[in-house]
């Protein structure tokens, strides 16, 4: 079989069994000589994802960076109380600094908008479904972004937001332009992160959004500047408001009236492939977020395997506790994770996911979508 017919699952087994390995040499501080399947997994990965380098010294160095995150990410696994998976993905050869330098933004201090949490505030507590996914009602999430080098999740999840939205109220399928917000921020943060609410903010500035078709993305900003006022605008909000602090006030109105975004710690999500992440304030520290991304559902997992019996004898097996979750929209491409999804647990404030849930609204704020989230 031919090294590139199937390089993801040659990978998977290569890996396999050189993760705890490596950390244990990694405890010496000298990984020495490098071992054979170790540099069979890394051109495997650079196979897979179209790696090259420029010498051979930046080959070896990235080789290193690969072995310290093969430890990672069996870490990651060890420390991990939910079901998620970790082990390589299209950046494994990035340190943790160069993954946060590319793919986080500023983290937020001191720049939060002067507003209140409007919704829930004074509501009473409703019943919420058991499970919500927008993405099975068809059309209503637009496909996977991928934001490459420009560090503009900001910008990803306003417009993901703003999109979801069009969809789901007016059956309007629009794409909008991520790179109208990029080179018209009030602030210029361009591709050097940002954060949501300048991006609704923006909007309201420049009365809408031109389509991603007339001003497509570039993943840079353009050195001519803003060109709002060139294109037609295809969508535009009414005003945006954040959410009470509440992962059950999150879900109602999630269920109620659509995708919002959220920000988080992405410090799991470097190598994170599949599952679901439940993280402890320690391994990811919730007053630290540092990624925007959009929150488009959640459910619930059930345990597998036989009901656990405790050691007394006498006493009755116990069922086991299902799993609940959230289900994000990411902008790193749908080569990553859950085909550019990811899951993280619900009820715990996983990552921070309660710090600011951000959502623009298209309609007057009594004026329900005519489509209820399915289960």
């Amino acid at each position: 079989m031919a090294l590139t017919t199937h390089p993801s699952c040659l990978l998977a087994l290569l890996v396999a069994g050189l993760a705890q390995g490596i950390r244990g040499s990694l405890r010496a501080q000298d990984l020495g000589p490098q071992p054979l399947e170790l540099k069979e997994a890394f051109k495997l990965f650079q196979i897979q994802f179209n790696r090259s380098y420029l010498s051979p010294e930046e080959h070896a160095r990235r080789l290193d960076i690969f072995a310290h995150n093969l430890a990672q990410a069996q870490r990651l696994q060890e420390e991990d109380l939910g079901t998620a998976e970790f082990g390589v993905t299209p950046f494994s050869d990035l340190t943790e600094e160069e993954f946060g330098q590319l793919y986080g933004y500023r983290r937020a201090a001191g720049r939060v908008p002067g507003m209140g949490r409007e919704i829930g505030s004074e509501e009473p507590e409703e019943s919420v479904p058991f499970t919500c996914d927008w993405r099975k009602v068809a059309g209503a999430i637009s496909p996977i972004k991928d934001q490459k080098n420009c560090n503009c999740c900001w910008a990803m999840a306003a417009a993901d937001n703003i999109e979801a939205l069009w969809r789901i109220n007016f059956w309007d399928f629009v794409d909008v332009s991520v790179q109208e917000l990029l080179d018209c921020g009030r602030c210029g943060d361009g591709c050097h992160g940002g954060f949501v609410w300048d991006a609704f903010i923006t909007v309201l500035n420049n009365s809408g959004l031109a389509s991603e078709k007339d001003y497509p993305f570039q993943g840079k900003v353009r050195a001519q500047g803003c060109h709002a006022k060139k294109y037609h605008k295809v969508a535009w909000i009414q005003d945006f408001i954040m959410l009470q602090n509440s992962e059950h006030r999150i879900a109602q109105y999630l269920a109620t009236y659509g995708p919002i975004t959220v920000a988080i710690n992405m410090k799991p999500l470097q190598l994170y492939r599949k599952g679901v992440i439940k993280a402890t304030p320690t391994t990811c520290d919730p007053q630290l977020v540092d990624h925007s991304v959009l929150l488009v559902g959640f459910g619930s997992l059930k345990s597998e395997g036989i009901w656990a019996e405790t050691v007394s004898s006498q006493s009755q097996p116990q069922p086991p506790h299902p799993t609940p979750y959230w289900i994000l929209k990411n902008s790193w491409g749908a080569q990553w994770g859950e085909k550019g999804y990811f899951r993280l647990h619900r009820g715990s404030n996983t990552c921070g996911i309660t710090r600011f849930p951000l959502t623009a609204r298209v309609q007057k704020p009594d004026v329900k979508p005519r489509v209820s989230c399915p289960p």
